[in-house]
């Protein structure tokens, strides 16, 4: 969008190699045989590897007859690096470009603007920037540097440049501005220039993909697709349209499907060749992510917030956190990654500060006017809240967003949290029950949760196995000391003694016999009550057995007065 060019600089190159007596046209004019293929035609085609293999046959034919040099071939050269360009190869196309430079250096600078958009292209904007006071004076260089301005942060000449370009009539300066909207996610407004200009011009049908890629940052998947079909229907091989297609299923369907889209055009090295690369490690759930999207860092947004998210899957906060933090956020996504990798650091670190950072944050894009009422937003809310432990807060907005979660695990977990904080604690169960992630179920806080819900449900039982079935180390003595404490309160006295039993023979401290023996006594008084809870399924002989295995001399005297008293508790 800010690239508009269906010609190079030496367009007029094209009279001087096609007509009769030039160096590319000998001989083919002679016979009287249908007219070849121009490079004209292969770039109204957009043809660039026709166009390509075209140039470089007439320049061996011209490097025969007259040698390689002289302005001509200054001209063919910068054909074959616009199709270089075109067909992706922006580091070739940057080789070709610097060659001609120093060659013969341009004296109205249309070469160093060339050479300023390669390294766009690139990624490498300071360099780029560097090259622009030598550059020719026309739209394209405006176009380029209110661009620059946005990557490099300088707001002041943005600002300026903007309002330039907003009171330019012409078409490539509005389609500039309406790409710079969309970059910082005014997509209502990227939407409403590109209206307007298809208006007037209804045979530029590539508006309509501009159109259809700001439905789907909206989350309009399915009016993006049907904006798309329009163009794909004149135009089937668009590498552009075909990966926006294949987003639109990702977000649809699954990435597999997505994928199916676009595998036949990921590597045959079209334009547009890195951008399917990333989009295909998203759409393999972070596979290869290492490999690719590391070298995209500085030529496509997303990939340094996809690597983020896989350092986030992976564990790996500090990695997340050092590609995060120089982000200065513009867009809803980039604060809420921001607010998720804070939120993350803080936990692991136990720093206020970075849980602080994550809850304005969130905080931000959920109170937003153009979010608050998006599933993102709500979400964005809902975890900030999760963060200042407001858990009644927590429920409003998960709850409005629920029908769209019914069947992910990671809502169903973060939902549950927030339940059993709010001592919904039957509903909180079913929805821990429902989560078949094996990552999460195997967390130690899924398991605290899990048993605490399973203690005031009534199932103490079921709290129990599932610390026998946790390897013994540091977080198992954690959750021993939750079921032996819960059950106590809940007066599932027999489980919290077999917990407190447990606890005292790997800690033999006076406060875990004092439970034990606290709990051994709940235990008969529902055995002498015929309580329906608290009672062991032996009898009162296994209440003696715990006590028998106990090293405090206060356990016999316990013994001897329930012998003494047996009678009561049967």
């Amino acid at each position: 969008m800010i690239l508009s060019r269906g010609k190079t600089d030496s367009a007029s190159s094209r009279n001087a190699s096609g007509g009769p007596g030039s160096g590319l046209g000998v001989g083919r004019q002679a016979r009287k045989a249908p007219a070849p293929a121009s490079l004209e035609d292969f770039i109204i085609k957009r043809d660039y590897t026709g166009a390509r293999a075209f140039l470089e046959y007439a320049n061996d034919d011209e490097d025969e007859e007259e040698g390689a040099h002289g302005p001509k071939q200054s001209q063919v050269d910068q054909w074959i690096a616009f199709c270089n360009f075109h067909l992706g190869d922006y580091h070739q196309a940057l080789a070709q470009y610097k060659s001609i430079h120093q060659s013969s250096p341009s004296a109205d600078g249309k070469v160093d603007l060339n050479l300023a958009v390669c390294m766009f292209y690139l990624g490498l904007y300071e360099e780029a920037q560097q090259l622009m006071a030598n550059a020719a004076d026309n739209p394209l260089k405006q176009r380029l540097l209110f661009h620059l301005a946005h990557k490099l942060g300088n707001e002041e000449e943005w600002s300026q440049l903007q309002e330039e370009l907003q009171d330019s009539s012409s078409l490539e300066q509005q389609l500039s501005l309406a790409s710079m909207h969309y970059m910082r996610a005014h997509y209502q407004e990227a939407i409403d220039v590109y209206k307007r200009v298809l208006v007037d011009n209804k045979d530029y049908q590539a508006i309509n993909v501009y159109l259809a890629l700001c439905f789907y940052k909206l989350d309009y998947y399915d009016m993006s697709q049907e904006v798309l079909d329009v163009y794909l229907s004149q135009h089937g091989d668009s590498t552009i349209a075909i990966n926006l297609k294949a987003c639109n299923r990702f977000r649809l369907f699954n990435g597999r499907v997505a994928e199916q889209e676009i595998k036949n055009i990921a590597d045959n090295g079209t334009f547009g060749a890195d951008l399917l690369r990333h989009n295909l490690v998203v759409f393999r759930n972070g596979e290869g992510a290492l490999r690719v999207l590391p070298g995209l860092l500085n030529i496509i947004p997303e990939a340094r917030l996809n690597l983020a998210i896989y350092y986030l899957k992976q564990g790996d906060v500090q990695e997340a956190h050092a590609l995060m933090k120089e982000l200065q956020p513009t867009s809803p996504h980039e604060y809420i990654l921001k607010g998720v990798v804070h939120a993350a650091l803080g936990q692991q670190l136990g720093s206020k500060e970075h849980i602080k950072t994550a809850q304005q944050n969130l905080h931000l894009v959920g109170s937003s006017a153009t979010e608050c009422d998006t599933i993102p937003g709500r979400q964005s809310m809902a975890s900030a809240f999760f963060l200042y432990e407001q858990f009644e807060e927590v429920l409003v907005y998960m709850n409005s967003i629920r029908s769209y979660f019914v069947n992910d695990d990671v809502f169903n977990y973060n939902f549950a949290q927030a339940k059993c904080a709010t001592g919904y604690y039957k509903e909180a169960e079913e929805l821990l029950m429902q989560i078949s992630d094996m990552d999460i179920k195997n967390q130690h806080t899924y398991c605290m949760i899990l048993a605490k819900c399973h203690i005031h449900c009534g199932h103490p039982e079921l709290a129990w196995n599932v610390f026998i079935t946790r390897d013994t180390n540091a977080e198992a003595f954690i959750l021993l000391q939750l079921i032996a404490n819960e059950c106590y309160r809940c007066a599932e006295f027999w489980v919290a003694a077999k917990a407190f039993d447990m606890l005292e023979k790997l800690d033999p401290s006076p406060e875990n016999w004092e439970g034990k023996r606290g709990a051994c006594a709940g235990v008969l008084f529902a055995l002498s009550t015929k309580a329906q809870r608290g009672r062991p399924g032996g009898g009162i002989s296994e209440v003696i057995g715990l006590l028998r295995d106990s090293s405090n001399s206060q356990a016999e005297a316990m013994i001897k007065t329930i012998r003494k008293h047996i009678n009561s508790f049967k």
